[in-house]
């Protein structure tokens, strides 16, 4: 069994009002995030997305950080973090941000028109974050090449009737308080 599917399996899940949540290193930073799991996932991240001719890679803040560098450092492609703090800085695009569990505006620098991107994140759950920053970077004139997210949670999400298509790496559900495994292959 790989490192992820075990992970997830063994993952806490926590209350969030009606929305129950794992808690993993991948998505949360806790448990302890071990080098040979986010190695794992960085080689399947490589062997699973386009990425021919990509400028940069995006991802929002915070938990597509970790992922995101070590694919930069493994690909030579620069990037691009969507932050939560406004810097105000010369062409600075705002998005709003909805997941299952909260609100926020976010801020996107150094995206251009004509920019090839590869989007990165860590979970697609509820989908509300990754189709604002997708609408964000459409906007902007950004060329997605790419979408990729670690893990799939299972259920209705946002980008299910949009124009997007996002390959993971491992899609779950969370059953009576456990993560059960829907798709140890992911989408994509």
């Amino acid at each position: 069994m790989d490192q992820l599917r075990q992970s997830l399996l063994d993952a806490p899940i926590i209350e969030k009002g009606d929305y129950q949540y794992f808690v993993h290193p991948i998505s949360d930073g806790v448990p302890m995030l071990r080098p040979e799991l986010l190695r794992e996932i960085v080689i399947k991240i490589i062997r699973k997305a386009d990425l021919e001719d990509i400028d940069k890679i995006v991802t929002p803040a915070a938990m597509g950080i970790h992922i995101s560098t070590a694919v930069s450092l493994m690909t030579d492609i620069p990037l691009v973090v969507i932050r939560k703090r406004q810097y105000g800085l010369e062409g600075e695009v705002s998005l709003a941000q909805q997941t299952g569990y909260s609100e926020s505006e976010m801020y996107i620098n150094d995206v251009e028109a004509g920019d090839r991107v590869l989007v990165l994140d860590d979970v697609l759950s509820t989908g509300g974050t990754m189709k604002a920053v997708l609408d964000a970077l459409s906007h902007i004139g950004a060329e997605v090449i790419d979408v990729v997210a670690v893990i799939k949670k299972a259920g209705p999400n946002e980008l299910d009737d949009a124009d997007y298509s996002v390959k993971t790496l491992i899609n779950v559900d969370v059953v009576d308080g456990e993560v059960v495994v829907t798709d140890p292959y992911g989408d994509g």
